[in-house]
């Protein structure tokens, strides 16, 4: 199985704040961010909500939501998605308790000093980097032959078989989603489903826990997801998710029964820049902890990407450069998570002034 690259070991947060906090320690402490958005002040802009069920009914007005929703927003929530609420039900109820495990158990599927996979913090490339104020789990779900075998055959059950049948069911909701993006785009469906064969589903679940000073850290910093495709399932009704939308940080409402799907920096470079990954953030709250499971999908590590011939066209020449899936994942975890520094480095430079025009 490829490695993703390294990331130091770093102690539990959430070990760190059962024990009574006044103060937060130095390296969890980003005084400059940008001010926390209550999401009361962004209520004028609600990101957009897309129905599946009318998607596959080749509902026309649907599918230009869709379209104006991956070029305006790169984020949306998606209702009808056709997985079965008790299953959802048994994820949110299973993460929790995977999560809350006691640290001794925990301890057995850390990271490790070669391995990003396990529970820890990624993308901690120094020992005097600024830590984010979370805990997660990261490992490979599908296929299922690329799975860590120190980890998943030790995840407890039921909650094994849960994430098991829920991480399919995603694959199946992530190919619906790009078949429909690729008719609203009016490319031949094989152009890009091509990538998608025998596709690779990462997962991460995340632990936000409470701190007594939620202004003056930072849950997971502005990022744009590396892969194609990310559907996020948020397993508790804590706010924290925030997109960066016209330099503004909007608040993700949790709706019940609905996915928050993404997209990432590769869609972006197959659409050739048309759909566009978005910063996105998580922000922490005071009182209560907030808990979350995102599924990456993403091509074969083998795989080239670069823009879709059919939106390569004289008024849109290409934007980006051709990558190996591997290439561009090296680069990612190699470097510390910050805003969308990565797909950057792939522009082709000459383009990047009619870029900015563009926004």
């Amino acid at each position: 199985m490829s490695k993703f690259g390294t990331s130091l070991l770093v102690p539990s947060v959430q070990e760190l704040a059962k024990k009574p906090i006044i103060e937060v320690p130095e390296q969890y402490l980003y005084p400059n961010q940008d001010p926390i958005v209550l999401s009361n002040t962004s209520s004028l802009q609600q990101v957009p909500v897309i129905d599946l069920s009318k998607l596959l009914c080749e509902d026309a007005s649907e599918l230009q939501k869709l379209d104006q929703a991956c070029k305006q927003w790169g984020f949306f929530q998606l209702i009808n998605h056709g997985v079965s609420p008790s299953l959802v039900e048994n994820l949110k109820i299973g993460v929790q308790e995977f999560m809350s495990r006691p640290v001794e158990e925990k301890k057995k599927l850390w990271q490790t000093p070669e391995d990003i996979e396990g529970f820890g913090q990624l993308f901690v490339v120094s020992e005097n980097q600024k830590l984010e104020w979370a805990d997660l789990f990261f490992t490979t779900t599908l296929p299922s032959y690329a799975r860590n075998p120190r980890l998943f055959p030790n995840i407890p059950q039921p909650f094994r078989d849960n994430l098991e049948t829920y991480c399919l069911e995603l694959k199946k909701v992530c190919i619906t989603i790009i078949t429909h993006m690729t008719k609203a785009l009016k490319v031949e469906p094989k152009e890009m489903l091509e990538f998608f064969d025998d596709l690779t589903q990462a997962t991460r679940m995340n632990y936000y826990p409470p701190c007594p000073q939620p202004e003056n850290v930072i849950g997971l910093n502005p990022h744009s997801d590396a892969d194609c495709l990310t559907i996020l399932l948020q397993a508790n009704d804590i706010e924290g998710l925030q997109i960066r939308k016209d330099g503004q940080w909007i608040s993700v409402k949790p709706l019940a029964g609905a996915f928050v799907v993404n997209i990432g920096d590769m869609l972006e470079i197959l659409t050739n820049g048309i759909y566009r990954s978005i910063e996105h953030r998580a922000t922490v709250n005071s009182e209560k902890a907030r808990i979350s499971i995102a599924a990456f999908h993403r091509p074969q590590m083998s795989k080239v990407i670069g823009p879709t011939q059919k939106l390569v066209t004289p008024e849109r020449p290409a934007l980006f450069k051709t990558i190996t899936v591997e290439d561009y994942y090296k680069a990612f975890f190699s470097r510390k998570l910050q805003g969308k520094s990565c797909i950057d480095l792939m522009r082709i430079q000459n383009e990047n002034s009619t870029r900015k025009g563009s926004h």
